[in-house]
């Protein structure tokens, strides 16, 4: 498998097949009888394919594949009305409506085109997003408050994949980044990746404990780059990461790959400054070299060497998207890390590095909160908004301090890396 230029047919319909029992078995964890809904770039049917099958082979009752195609939405930003953009037709609340009736199982397929909406309007896309929002946010709630299983994988373009390799041929690039997101994945010719990802989760869920135990205050983050920052944690915070428990007590892993252990900030709590260190590709644009300076919670100054406006868009999103949702602890010698490829695509990058989410935060996160209203949690100190994304901070000097409620500190990171 190092000769990636020369992928066989052969060895990429085993690859395939491995990654999409994978991603059903483990990752979707498809029920029997369960309803499963396929969200997909056209540029993926191979790979679709491949799960609809494997779906199937386990139990699904039915399986709805919904496509989807980068260059027509970036024509539709292009040339439609505002009021167009911000059109949500019935058909389509009433048909996620049916799927939280039917609790399906959500399977999304991460294959960006990094840099492609660079000559849209990132107001324009923010009015999408608000007006979606307002209509069929309660689908988003569904998955995030972990009503059903849901997973987010990776298939790649030859677009992404030219991104990734510039330097290659299309071909090769491709192959390149098939076998990256692969082995990512712990997919492999010669090894059983199920039974692989049931003792990675293990290993993620050891990690989990040990924090859990301590029941820390907050965090202080500091690195070379710039970033000297406090993160108070809610209290009764949680510790999660690797696999998840569905309200119906279904065990799945949310993202393939992953390597973080995540909870969640006080939305009121964050003090200090952060700086990015990889690229973030969201909505299609990179935003470049970037930082943030939190006060209470709240970005009060940023800035960014490429993208600042789109950077601006993002957080002036809602109240909530100025303020973090999540924090995740990913050590820099990891699979990912130590592969040292940018893959301009949040779902790998972000599991390289340790990160900061602005937005949305899990309810997952916190004792109960899948069981509080919205108000309850607020004043507990969780964060609400439309959006939710995620952001590289991590370095190979980053030293992480927990402190305690009694004010006592403990290293939970020394040069990078988990100490326990």
């Amino acid at each position: 498998m190092n000769q990636v230029d020369h992928l066989s047919c052969q060895e990429k319909k085993i690859l395939l097949e491995k990654y999409a029992h994978l991603t059903v078995k483990v990752g979707a964890n498809v029920q029997k009888n369960q309803l499963v809904v396929i969200r997909s770039s056209v540029n993926c049917f191979e790979f679709v394919r491949e799960l609809v099958k494997a779906s199937y082979e386990v139990g699904a009752r039915k399986v709805i594949v919904e496509w989807s195609d980068e260059y027509v939405q970036k024509e539709h930003y292009m040339h439609a009305s505002d009021e167009t953009v911000k059109e949500v037709p019935e058909y389509v609340v009433n048909k996620h409506h049916y799927f939280v009736q039917e609790k399906a199982c959500l399977i999304s397929i991460s294959s960006p085109t990094p840099g492609l909406m660079k000559d849209v309007d990132p107001t324009k896309v923010q009015m999408a997003q608000v007006a979606s929002q307002e209509k069929i946010g309660f689908f988003r709630n569904f998955t995030m408050n972990n009503e059903t299983q849901w997973v987010v994988v990776a298939y790649p373009t030859k677009e992404w994949a030219m991104k990734v390799f510039p330097n290659e041929s299309e071909e090769v690039a491709f192959n390149h980044l098939l076998v990256a997101i692969l082995e990512a994945s712990r997919v492999r010719i010669d090894n059983d990746p199920v039974k692989e990802w049931m003792i990675h989760m293990d290993q993620l869920a050891k990690h989990n404990q040990i924090l859990n135990q301590y029941h820390f205050a907050k965090l202080h983050f500091k690195n070379q780059f710039g970033t000297d920052l406090e993160v108070q944690l809610v209290d009764e915070h949680i510790w999660g990461g690797g696999g998840e428990y569905s309200q119906d007590h279904v065990y799945f892993a949310p993202n393939i790959p992953t390597e973080e252990t995540f909870t969640m900030p006080h939305s009121q709590g964050v003090n200090g400054k952060v700086v990015a260190t990889k690229p973030l590709n969201y909505q299609g644009k990179l935003i470049e070299d970037f930082y943030l300076v939190f006060k209470d919670g709240k970005v009060i100054d940023f800035d960014a060497k490429k993208e600042k406006e789109t950077l601006k868009s993002l957080l002036n999103t809602d109240e909530g998207s100025s303020r973090l949702g999540e924090v995740a602890l990913i050590s820099h010698q990891s699979p990912i890390s130590n592969m040292n490829i940018l893959f301009y695509n949040t779902l790998f990058d972000e599991n390289a590095s340790s990160h900061l989410a602005l937005g949305n935060a899990y309810t997952m996160n916190i004792q109960n909160g899948n069981q509080l209203s919205i108000d309850e949690l607020k004043k507990k100190g969780y964060n609400k908004s439309m959006v939710h994304v995620d952001f590289m901070f991590g370095s190979a000097d980053m030293n992480i301090q927990g402190i305690t409620k009694e004010g006592k500190e403990i290293t939970i990171f020394e040069n990078g890396n988990f100490v326990f």
